[in-house]
Order: structure tokens, then sequence, then C-alpha cells
């Protein structure tokens, strides 16, 4: 019990009580459930990935997004989570493609440009015409959009560089954005 306890903490927003409850609803669970649990964490390492191109979780690769060729493969929207891509697509106002930072620049938390997925990014900005960046309007979203903005600058001159429209408010994350505000933010972004 206290080794599942002590895994269950590694979860993020996972405290010591929480993982004691989730333990004790394992235990409490049936053999069943608890094997359809172990299973799906299994399936989930075994079969599911980085898209190699945008860095989104994906089962197949390069990924859905990536591969449509109903997609607008010029216009890249980047965006610091995989979960943020649903709520953009939410809208149905978004055709192009995204890019995956999997965080955002936060030097107290130790997250420097190295740690963000940016490399792969750079090699897309060929046969990019604009580049979206919808980081979260928090003050590491800000960092990373202004750090991406200079580095996309650098890479290719006649890019346009854009960035979300102050829909989502400030301070909050774009994960929990309605469909509406994730709408107006897109339409309204500005050269950034």
């Amino acid at each position: 019990m206290a080794r599942l306890i002590e895994e269950l903490k590694k979860l993020p927003g996972i405290g010591t009580k929480s993982a004691q409850r989730l333990a004790f609803h394992v235990l409490r669970s049936s053999s069943e459930d608890a094997e359809a649990l172990s299973t799906a964490i299994r399936e989930v390492k075994l079969h599911l990935r980085l898209c190699s191109v945008c860095n989104n979780i994906t089962d197949i690769d390069p990924c859905i997004y990536c591969t449509s060729p109903l997609r607008n493969q010029r216009l890249i929207c980047v965006v610091e989570e995989p979960t943020n891509i649903a709520t953009i697509e939410k809208t149905r106002s978004y055709n192009g493609v995204y890019h995956v930072l999997h965080g955002t620049l936060s030097p107290i938390g130790g997250v420097g440009p190295e740690q963000l997925r940016i490399n792969n990014l750079l090699t897309r900005l060929p046969e990019a015409d604009e580049v979206i960046l919808a980081t979260s309007p928090t003050t590491e979203g800000e960092a990373t959009a202004g750090y991406l903005a200079m580095e996309l600058r650098r890479a290719k001159i006649d890019l346009l560089i854009t960035r979300i429209a102050t829909g989502v408010p400030a301070g909050s994350d774009i994960e929990y954005a309605d469909e509406v505000t994730m709408t107006r933010s897109l339409e309204g972004r500005r050269e950034f």
C-alpha cells in the first residue's frame, strides 16, 4: 500500500491525502477494475507517442493534424500543451496545424529554451507563412511568446508572427477557455 501511495504522489496535483484516497479506492475496487486501470496505463505507454512533426500526443506518426490535406500546412499554431489543441479545435474556426512546446519558459522552475520542443518548429518554418503564438497570457506564457518571436524572426525574416488576442483572461490557462472566448482570441490575434 505504501508503494502504491508513493507512486500515486508522483502524479501532478496529487498530494499525500489524495494518493491515500486513490490507493484505498483501488484496494476496494474489484480485481477487474484494478486490472482495467493497469491495462489502460500500460496501453497508453505502449501505443501513444509524440508526433515527430508537431509533438502532439498520437498513436500514428505523423499525427492526423500534420497529415490532413484539409488543413492549412502553412499556418502553425504554437501551444504549450497537447490539451490546448482540444480547446482550439472546439471552436471549429481554426484549420491550420499545431506545434506543442510541452511547457513554458520558467527560470524559477528551471525550464529554459532547451527544455521546450522548439527545434523542430524552426525546421518547419521554410513552409510556413504565419505562426500564431497561442501560449497562455501568464507571465511564463508571455515570456515564452516573446522568446519564440525573437527566435522565429531570426530564423525567417518574411514570416508573419501573431499572438492570440486578449479574449483569454490574463493569468489564466487556455485549457479552460470556452469556445467563444477561444474563437475571439484566434480572430483577434495580432502581429507580435
